[in-house]
């Protein structure tokens, strides 16, 4: 087999690992997605993903599909196999056992606790081990967790859904809906893959929403965050009756005001301004293993995390219509007095999702 086609097996191959740990979106979190194929020759003779925190990983699942066959078979991963105990064994020793040939991973571990070991360590006992030319979209895939485990904060994803002249909602607070049904079913899907919500008292008090993920697959559903400065959140509020854990972030001492049940837990963060500290919610957030935070909240919460460069993507989905200057707008940002104030981004991705767009922005790299 000559190099051209050597590359392009390999590649056909990683890319079907990374489909593989697609599977497990939404629920493997706190732990990255994973796929892996094994492969006799030109044929699979064992596929498996992660599905599940605590449970067996995708190389796990891929050998046991194998069995005897894994034995001089070939192993593609989205991620390098881990060479170290957690709640489960070291993939890196599974596959030795197994007496695979050759391993190929699509990208390195960023976890602090692998970082190339696992390569080093099959290395070490003669397999063939590399890191694939083309990720294939496995970086991509667990941006959120390369994020957490490089920087220490989660990727946050700030959503917004805005008519084509900014506006959030009409004069008189009433928002719903201003987009269609297939942008609302898309927000599911970004909830479904986030570890946490988070949202402010004012959106509790005016939209009552239930910021959880409604998708027709299984999902652990995300932890849903409530800045909530002065204790005003009403224990009857929607997101309450939902399953699932509720974090109240306060920035009072005392715990006047709250009588939630066990599901629902209350912190105190205040920031130099008196305020929830948004930057100690994100630090707080990554020590609770949260990868990925979506935030869906108004425009003085949406503001605060922007105006302190705290997000990683705004998700606007603009809807074609208008509410005019009397309508709400989608941040407040008390630090900008002049054009030089700005703060940028760039449009990295346009689609038409039924009636309404989708556009995501990241942080402008000028200076």
């Amino acid at each position: 087999m000559n190099t051209t086609d050597q590359l392009d097996r390999d590649h056909r191959f990683i890319a079907r690992a990374v489909e593989l740990a697609k599977r497990g979106l939404y629920t493997t979190k706190p732990n990255p997605r994973v796929g892996c194929v094994v492969v006799q020759g030109e044929e699979i003779v064992g596929e498996g993903w992660h599905e599940r925190a605590g449970e067996p990983h995708a190389e796990i699942h891929a050998l046991s599909v194998a069995g005897e066959r894994a034995k001089g078979s070939e192993v593609f991963v989205s991620l390098e196999p881990c060479a170290h105990a957690g709640r489960t064994g070291p993939c890196a020793q599974a596959l030795l056992d197994a007496g695979v040939s050759r391993v190929m991973a699509a990208m390195i571990d960023p976890n602090p606790q692998v970082a190339g070991r696992g390569i080093e360590m099959l290395r070490t006992e003669g397999i063939a081990a590399e890191i694939s030319q083309q990720d294939c979209g496995a970086v991509e895939l667990n941006a959120g967790f390369c994020k957490r485990m490089t920087s220490g904060r989660p990727l946050v994803r700030l959503k917004v859904a805005a008519t084509m002249d900014g506006r959030t909602a009409a004069n008189d607070g009433s928002s719903q809906w201003i987009t269609g049904e297939a942008a609302r079913a898309e927000v599911h899907q970004l909830r479904a893959r986030s570890c946490a919500i988070v949202t402010g008292i004012g959106t509790v008090r005016e939209d009552d929403p239930r910021l959880n993920a409604r998708v027709d697959e299984d999902v652990v559903q995300p932890l849903r965050v409530v800045l909530d400065g002065n204790g005003q959140v009403d224990p009857s509020a929607r997101l309450f009756s939902e399953p699932g854990d509720v974090l109240i972030v306060t920035s009072r001492e005392d715990d006047e005001g709250y009588g939630f049940d066990a599901r629902t837990e209350k912190l105190c963060l205040t920031g130099e301004d008196g305020r929830v500290d948004v930057a100690g919610v994100l630090d707080m957030l990554a020590e609770r293993a949260c990868n990925e935070v979506l935030v869906e909240a108004g425009a003085g919460v949406a503001g605060a995390f922007v105006s302190r460069g705290l997000v990683d993507e705004i998700w606007v989905y603009q809807s074609p219509d208008m509410l005019g200057s009397g309508g709400r707008g989608m941040f407040v940002m008390r630090g900008i007095r002049s054009i030089g104030d700005r703060v940028k981004f760039e449009l990295k991705d346009v689609s038409r999702i039924g009636r309404d767009l989708r556009l995501i922005y990241s942080p402008s790299k000028e200076g």
